[in-house]
């Protein structure tokens, strides 16, 4: 029985997981891809954006890379397709289109 979140993989039988699925270690959402969850995903119109940044503390995942003050594409290794970051920009440069996986 692993307690590792990079030992839980598609292959893992349900004996095999802890009680209640607990992982203890720090640090794992590096490691656990959440981005395939979504059905939606965020798009960004960089021609509309104004590097507000108002989009990127409201998202949850922290799926908006900031560097030297400029906001970068999405990082959909994470991104749930939530929208709120759509609903935030108040310049429509965040759109929510159909993932098409």
């Amino acid at each position: 029985m692993s307690h590792l979140a990079k030992d839980m993989t598609p292959d893992v039988k349900w004996r095999d997981l802890t009680p209640g699925c607990n992982i203890f270690e720090g640090g794992t959402s590096e490691t656990v891809e959440t981005g395939d969850w979504r059905t939606m995903k965020p798009v960004l119109d960089m021609d509309k954006c104004r590097q507000c940044l108002l989009c990127a503390p409201v998202c949850p995942d922290m799926s908006i890379p900031v560097k030297d003050g400029k906001r970068g594409d999405f990082n959909y290794f994470f991104c749930k397709g939530c929208g709120i970051c759509a609903n935030a920009c108040p310049f429509g440069a965040i759109t929510m289109v159909k993932d098409e996986k």
